[in-house]
């Protein structure tokens, strides 16, 4: 990016985040347009803190070097997490809105970051990870972020607490495992909060779209720096954090109170392709011996990702990021249709299709996976280092 540019954007930051009372950001309330100022605040200061970021990994050393593993041919600083964490903080913290249950999910979001940029810079093992994953799903669910439907079941909190931290882990380490090409996460990312800031404006759950639109923001401003070729990495303090947020998100919303199948199903849906690509990607590797512990589970790296199998079909990078938006946007309209389907026949005919999105997926993968086979592996990430 010129200097020109960033200055450009410094300025029109400063113009939004910086204007008095009664002037944009006043009127953004008054004309119900309140989310996109949070998403332009967001957007344009992960847009200019990216750079920042970049140069602190040069001085802490927490850069992405090329090996045999990786097709990039020169470091690449793997921080890009900071200024998306600090985009999003500042953006929620410059709304001040602080709903019930938002301040739990800002301090377990704090935790994940943490960790990951720890991760990042000092690389730590399996079992410190996943402990600290854990402690911030708990922290967050001890602070009344929680799923409702297991109450209503024998031990119904236990089992909530239990439920809620195994989703918020898997979440994270959904979107981690995602962070294998340029601008994939930061993509999804950007598509699932937009998703879900679109579910929740549209039934008045303001504190969900506030937090949605600053999340969807700076996702997008990393965009800027992550898109192919990639000058930055997400990392784990990134890929994470963004997981991590996706998931607090939906438990935070209110999907339905009548239909217990639009309910359960719209964040499924919204989330459908990380989601898929875990599950898949977790029972192959176990039914094929790879796989025998959690510690080897987050610890393996393979090519077997939803990405690389399109990628083994001949799409590009930037095709394979372009296709697997389009097929979690397609799900997501989908879920945004079940809302207003007022028929159970046509919430379950919605299911039906969401249901063959993924056979198609599945044929996809399989077909990724032949291709694979019959030629030589190229290393387990492509085109992006962390």
């Amino acid at each position: 990016m010129s200097k020109r540019r960033i200055l450009s954007l410094i300025a029109l930051s400063a113009l939004v985040v910086l204007m008095p009372a009664g002037g944009f950001s006043a009127w953004t309330w008054v004309e119900g347009l309140r989310w996109l100022y949070l998403f332009l605040i967001s957007f344009l200061s992960c847009a200019i803190l990216s750079p920042a970021a970049s140069w602190l990994a040069w001085r802490i050393g927490a850069v992405d070097r090329p090996d045999h593993r990786k097709v990039h041919a020169a470091p690449v600083p793997r921080i890009g997490g900071a200024a998306v964490y600090a985009a999003f903080m500042l953006t929620i913290f410059r709304n001040q809105q602080f709903a019930p249950g938002i301040k739990g999910v800002l301090l377990g979001g704090t935790m994940i970051f943490v960790l990951g940029f720890i991760d990042d810079w000092k690389q730590l093992s399996a079992r410190t990870r996943l402990f600290w994953q854990v402690a911030a799903s708990l922290t967050v669910t001890m602070l009344g972020l929680q799923l409702t439907f297991p109450l209503s079941l024998p031990y119904g909190s236990a089992l909530s607490v239990i439920l809620s931290t195994l989703w918020l882990v898997g979440i994270t380490n959904a979107f981690n495992f995602m962070d294998g090409i340029d601008g994939l996460a930061s993509s999804m990312g950007a598509v699932c909060s937009l998703l879900f800031l679109g579910l929740g404006w549209n039934s008045s759950q303001f504190a969900l779209s506030f937090m949605s639109a600053a999340l969807a923001g700076a996702c997008a401003g990393f965009l800027i720096a992550n898109w192919h070729p990639a000058k930055a990495f997400l990392g784990d303090s990134g890929s994470t954090f963004i997981g991590f947020m996706l998931g607090c998100l939906a438990i935070y919303g209110g999907w339905a109170t009548d239909d217990p199948a639009v309910a359960f199903s719209t964040p499924l849906l919204v989330l459908g392709i990380p989601i898929f690509d875990i599950l898949y990607t977790t029972v192959s590797r176990v039914r094929n011996g790879q796989v025998k512990s959690v510690k080897e589970w987050l610890e393996y790296a393979g090519r077997d990702h939803f990405h690389h199998r399109l990628m083994h079909l001949g799409l590009g990078v930037r095709q394979t990021v372009w296709f697997i938006v389009l097929l979690n946007v397609c799900l997501g309209l989908g879920a945004w249709t079940m809302r207003r389907t007022v028929t159970s026949v046509g919430t379950w005919l919605l299911l039906a299709q969401s249901v063959m999105v993924f056979a198609i997926v599945v044929v996809l993968m399989l077909l990724g996976r032949d291709i694979a086979d019959n030629r030589p592996g190229r290393g387990s990430r492509v085109g992006d280092g962390g």
